[in-house]
């Protein structure tokens, strides 16, 4: 049986997802075969595996750092909210419905055993399972039915490690506060506690340090420093739609939609110092930018967020920046780029119909069954990229619904399963495809990104998946030089002499 260790954390966005990725990194790196995995994750962010699951991005990150292919046993629960009260749960890769907050937790039981079944497959041919946790352990009125934190760490029997976020301030007060509110027995799992996101001189807090471990008995086993890794993270959003920054070379404009969802479709542009992107939900703000594309991204509601565009007069201000720069619509966005969203089934609302953006010429019908596949193609009409015509494609479907090509359009692509994907304006300069991963193919974004810029580049020879594996192995170092790793591995029941052999 597997060895593990779990991270948790003093509440949401603390980092908990990246300093396991850093684990499993330094984990694999070091000889044992390692596997992530969480109980439960709720996030608009998701993925398709290679057997067409949908499984949460944060652990296709983990999976990627252990240099292991992304298996939905590994977030056998997912939630992707589709509203304030309510959310699609989506149980070992598949959509088991839509279900209210409330109805939830009446199934948290029969979901635990599916999701401890995933842990047990995952364990077989594993020798670590590095396991994280959700917001806070210390949700109180939560605990009875907790299936992602202390209540499962109880049901794998996992020594767990706490992670508190310093750059939100009051650190010792979360670690404090967190220890106090558990059980004794929980308080017996934390083997120790780990600092992130520090900025200054770590002499200063020393002292401290040694207050908080006096004060909760665990000790603290490294101080992660503040450091921009160009690594997804499905916490980022917020700081994302935040930071707009038109610099000197490409601004990319994204619709900050109110159901943005798989926005991790845009993190391929960190790689570059010369391409900023910025997300832009007030109209007076976009028509104001200074951009040279604008993106649509993918919505959970597109009825809805098509909607809300109108009513805040981004719809309007979409079509005017629209006369001046392309424009591409992933998935979702693909959707709201075209003529008419209908939902006779009511899939997204009671809306039977809506009128969409009117750029491109094709229509769209919702419906109940979800697609969910990992897709390759070649590409009919590369739209701004029209060098690209013929060249392979690839990426993942997640959506509801079929959009039809008015005889305005062409398709983008052909998949190989004989479908055609996306379509294309007749002057190439708005185009939508359901394949989300579209900029992560390098070929098309080099030359994208190189008639925005007007100068030719080496951009085209970029190698994203390169790129992605020089950031793990940068997490990983900056890990292991600030925390104390050697004692992670005698946690977990591991040596490290035992894993360099």
């Amino acid at each position: 049986m597997a060895k593990k260790i779990m991270f948790q954390g003093t509440g949401s966005s603390v980092g908990k997802s990246l300093l396991n990725a850093a684990f499993c990194r330094t984990a694999a790196r070091k000889g044992w075969r390692t596997v992530p995995y969480k109980s439960q994750n709720m996030a608009l962010n998701s993925y398709i595996t290679k057997d067409g699951k949908e499984m949460g991005r944060a652990q296709v990150v983990q999976a990627e750092c252990c240099g292991i292919e992304p298996d939905a046993d590994m977030n056998p629960i997912l939630l992707k909210p589709n509203s304030d009260m309510g959310s699609q749960i989506i149980v070992n890769g598949k959509v088991r419905g839509n279900m209210a907050a409330s109805a939830y937790y009446g199934h948290k039981e029969e979901l635990l055993a599916e999701a401890l079944e995933a842990f047990d497959r995952l364990s077989e041919n594993a020798d670590l399972v590095v396991i994280e946790g959700a917001g806070s352990p210390a949700e109180i009125n939560l605990r009875q039915n907790d299936i992602v934190n202390m209540g499962l760490a109880e049901a794998v029997d996992s020594p767990v490690i706490l992670v508190a976020d310093i750059d939100k301030g009051g650190v010792f007060a979360s670690l404090y506060g967190t220890v106090m509110l558990l059980e004794p027995e929980e308080r017996e799992r934390i083997k120790g506690f780990i600092i992130n996101k520090f900025r200054g001189d770590v002499d200063l807090l020393t002292p401290g340090i040694r207050m908080i471990e006096d004060k909760i008995s665990i000790p603290c086993l490294g101080v992660m420093p503040y450091r921009r890794f160009r690594i997804d993270d499905e916490d980022s959003v917020a700081d994302r739609i935040a930071a707009q920054k038109e610099g000197d070379g490409v601004n990319i404009g994204v619709v900050g939609l109110s159901h943005l969802s798989n926005f991790t479709d845009m993190t391929v542009f960190d790689m570059y110092d010369d391409v900023d992107v910025s997300y832009y939900r007030d109209a007076d703000r976009l028509d104001a930018a200074n951009i040279d594309l604008l993106v649509i991204p993918g919505s959970k509601n597109t009825t809805d967020d098509m909607l809300k565009l109108e009513e805040s007069g981004l719809a309007d201000a979409i079509r005017r920046k629209a006369e001046s720069v392309p424009v591409i619509g992933i998935c979702g966005g693909y959707q709201l780029l075209g003529r008419t969203i209908r939902d006779p089934q009511h899939v997204e609302s009671e809306n039977d119909s809506v009128e969409g953006l009117g750029l491109l010429d094709v229509s769209t019908e919702l419906a109940g069954e979800k697609t969910t596949t990992r897709m390759t193609g070649t590409v009919l009409s590369g739209g701004i990229a029209s060098e690209l015509d013929g060249q392979s494609i690839e990426g993942y479907e997640i959506h509801m619904g079929k959009t039809v090509p008015g005889p305005d359009a062409v398709p983008f692509c052909r998949l190989d399963d004989g479908r055609e994907d996306g379509a294309v304006s007749s002057d190439g300069r708005i185009f939508g495809s359901y394949l989300h991963g579209l900029f992560d193919n390098d070929a098309l974004r080099g030359s994208i990104l190189e008639k925005l810029s007007g100068t030719k580049s080496e951009r085209a020879q970029t190698s994203y998946s390169q790129f992605k594996d020089g950031q793990y192995e940068l997490l990983a170092d900056t890990f292991e030089e600030f925390v104390d790793t050697d004692a992670l591995f005698r946690i977990a029941g591991l040596t490290r002499e035992e894993a360099d052999v």
